[in-house]
């Protein structure tokens, strides 16, 4: 598939989203980085083509991916739904108790 052809396609929300934040910090090939990011983390396939795992990414919102990402990270301390979610950051954090 060639570059004008990849242009084309329509992306899917995940992918729009990465790429503007990857505009907003100037980045010099933010679409094309956002492809590789999402082909790496097996959320679309190289044709941009969403994965079962990019299927039920993209259907998150930004808060429930986020939410999701640190409940991960926290090795199952903790769930998602102790996170709140800043906009600001795109960022969850633990709540206060």
């Amino acid at each position: 598939m060639t570059l004008q052809e990849r242009e084309k396609m329509p992306k899917s929300k995940i992918e729009k989203r990465l790429t503007r934040q990857l505009a907003a910090k100037h980045e010099s090939n933010p679409a094309g980085m956002a492809h590789a990011i999402l082909i790496d983390a097996k959320i679309i396939k190289a044709s941009g083509e969403l994965t079962a795992k990019g299927a039920k990414r993209n259907a998150m919102t930004p808060a429930e991916r986020a939410k999701s990402r640190a409940a991960k990270a926290s090795d199952g301390r903790h769930k998602a739904g102790e996170y709140s979610y800043s906009r600001a950051t795109n960022r969850a954090v633990l709540k206060t108790k």
